[in-house]
């Protein structure tokens, strides 16, 4: 138990300090392991927290538990990769899981009132996805953009150079390669 304490205070802080992909540094492969046997425990303690209710209340306690553990691995990977692509995979997860909860929590609804909750935890899915999907093709439209005001700015800097004669031109080339990325 006192191994969990300090690991958990370890987290937190390591957490504090590192709450986004805008980390300096990407995460290490043993902040990797230990986040993932964190988030292992934490569902593991989760589901047992679920056995002491009963019926439906267990039942979505269960599917909670559950939507927070697919949360926090997409959570996980995106903050060891800083991938757009799984900062999308992210978007979707929590999407997911937010629907699953509802539906679950929909379960215990009779007739008319069951379908306008189903339709209404739809309604919102749907929403979110379309979030992530536009949040990810905004993503792309920047990246494409910042890479063509790279090669304008490139293209700029070597006609520049071309006024030049001789060792400067040659080195005001290089120096505009390094500057923009170009090899």
């Amino acid at each position: 138990m006192k191994i969990q304490t300090r690991l958990r205070a370890v987290l937190a802080a390591s957490a504090v300090a590192c709450a986004h992909a805008a980390c300096a540094a990407p995460m290490t492969q043993d902040e990797y392991r230990v986040t993932k046997e964190r988030i292992e425990a934490e569902f593991r303690d989760s589901k047992a927290a679920c056995d002491r209710l009963l019926d439906h209340a267990k039942d979505v306690c269960r599917e909670e538990a559950k939507a927070k553990d697919k949360v926090a691995r997409a959570e996980l990977e995106y903050n060891r990769t800083g991938s757009a692509k799984d900062a999308n995979r992210l978007a979707e997860t929590r999407a997911d899981a937010a629907y699953s909860v509802a539906r679950e929590r929909c379960d215990d609804r009779k007739g008319q009132d069951k379908d306008i909750c189903v339709k209404e935890a739809t309604t919102v899915h749907i929403k979110a996805l379309a979030d992530a999907k536009a949040a990810a093709k905004v993503g792309d439209a920047r990246r494409d953009a910042a890479e063509d005001k790279r090669e304008a700015d490139f293209n700029l800097a070597k006609e520049k150079c071309e006024t030049l004669a001789g060792e400067n031109k040659a080195s005001c080339l290089v120096d505009a390669r390094a500057r923009f990325g170009k090899s």
